[in-house]
């Protein structure tokens, strides 16, 4: 497996694009963009467990209901939720879709992203159609663009791989830098791949992988209304069609966790206001689920966030999270160590303080990437979370965001 690049379009038969058509009030922000497959694809789909779900939702669970798929429509700038007539706008972008790409409106994947409770006209997405679909080509930068709300940097990835002899690739684009939080789905996430793998297996390494992936990134804690992570398989690689679980299955698992997981710290770290990654990683569980909680009730403390924006290593803090956590802990057996490109510093042992030098400790600390490794002592299972610090940004970001 290597990292190559082209975003969504390094598999075979995927075109993208993106334009600003007038949903954004800064035109140099690209706000619509489109995903378009030469061929129908496999299609599997993972949504937002808010009981407050999008419009776009709605309808993308309709089409994608037979598995297959062909094209993704997202906008940002309004994340057309909590809309009387929401359904027929999400409906509309899909049927504009048809008009100008040939592609059935029931094999389009539609999405939006932006600020909930205001109403969404179709007519600037309308108007951006007609460049948008003509524009389609190997624009995955813009298209990774066009979906960004408060990003400060478009998230794309991309890797090669191979399955029964045959080169195959699988890339994508994502979004979500607020509104973060272990929940899936947790941002919008686009997946395109080459590889032959039906409907039921695609579905199935999607649900599996998520669990390992975006259901274990929090920015802020709050889980979003529209978020989806759509994944479309095209075939065109020409692999023999995976329909089970076996080697090549396994080699297709990998390749989307290595895609997944790239997408999720660049997500944490470009978390609103954000100044650092954080990563926790904990080892030693006595099964999988007593290690994902852990982690997820660590990366998501506010206390700890705040004392790893200002490099205090007040390990109290995780010793704390994971008390609340919910797992099967033996606190009295849990180490916690600080780790950087600058060094390493072990803070506790067996559920208790160690000397250690706070200068160190604040070197370790200052970093832009920061582990924080959690040992249970319970067995042997383990899991990985991604966050960020929490400054004073997030604050000014989220108190005029409307604005």
């Amino acid at each position: 497996m290597e990292k190559i690049q082209g975003g969504v379009c390094a598999a075979k038969g995927f075109r993208a694009n993106g334009v600003h058509c007038g949903i954004r009030k800064n035109k140099s922000k690209l706000d619509l963009s489109l995903i378009v497959s030469d061929v129908r694809c496999a299609a599997a789909c993972v949504y937002t467990q808010n009981l407050v779900k999008g419009a776009p939702i709605l309808v993308t669970k309709k089409h994608v209901a037979d598995g297959y798929a062909r094209a993704v429509v997202c906008n940002s700038g309004n994340a057309n939720t909590c809309n009387a007539d929401g359904v027929e706008i999400a409906e509309g972008m899909c049927a504009l879709v048809e008009q100008y790409t040939g592609v059935p409106a029931a094999d389009v994947v539609v999405a939006s992203t932006g600020v909930i409770g205001q109403p969404l006209s179709l007519e600037p997405i309308a108007a951006g159609m007609p460049a948008l679909a003509a524009g389609l080509g190997e624009h995955s930068d813009e298209a990774a663009q066009g979906i960004m709300t408060t990003d400060t940097v478009e998230k794309q990835v991309a890797y090669r791989f191979v399955l029964g002899g045959k080169e195959c690739r699988i890339g994508a684009i994502g979004k979500g830098v607020g509104m973060i939080n272990p929940n899936m789905a947790t941002m919008l996430i686009f997946v395109t791949t080459d590889a032959a793998i039906s409907p039921a297996m695609l579905q199935k390494a999607l649900s599996a992988d998520v669990q390992d992936s975006f259901n274990m990134v929090s920015v802020d804690g709050d889980t979003s209304t529209n978020d989806m992570v759509a994944l479309l398989a095209n075939g065109l690689a020409g692999n023999a069609e995976i329909s089970e679980e076996n080697e090549d299955f396994a080699a297709f698992c990998a390749a989307l966790h290595a895609v997944t997981t790239d997408l999720c710290r660049k997500i944490a770290k470009d978390g609103e206001g954000a100044t650092k990654l954080l990563e926790c990683k904990v080892s030693g569980a006595a099964d999988k689920a007593a290690a994902r909680t852990v982690a997820k009730s660590v990366i998501k403390s506010s206390l700890f966030k705040a004392a790893m924006f200002g490099a205090d290593a007040n390990w109290g803090r995780v010793l704390c999270a994971v008390g609340y956590a919910g797992a099967p802990v033996d606190i009295a057996k849990v180490d916690v160590d600080f780790v950087s490109r600058a060094g390493k510093v072990s803070v506790c042992r067996g559920g208790s303080g160690i000397p250690f030098s706070e200068e160190e400790a604040k070197r370790v600390l200052s970093e832009d990437e920061i582990e924080v490794c959690i040992a249970l002592g319970d067995g042997s299972a383990c899991a990985t979370a991604w966050g960020c610090d929490l400054t004073y940004d997030y604050v000014k970001i989220n108190g005029d965001y409307r604005t």
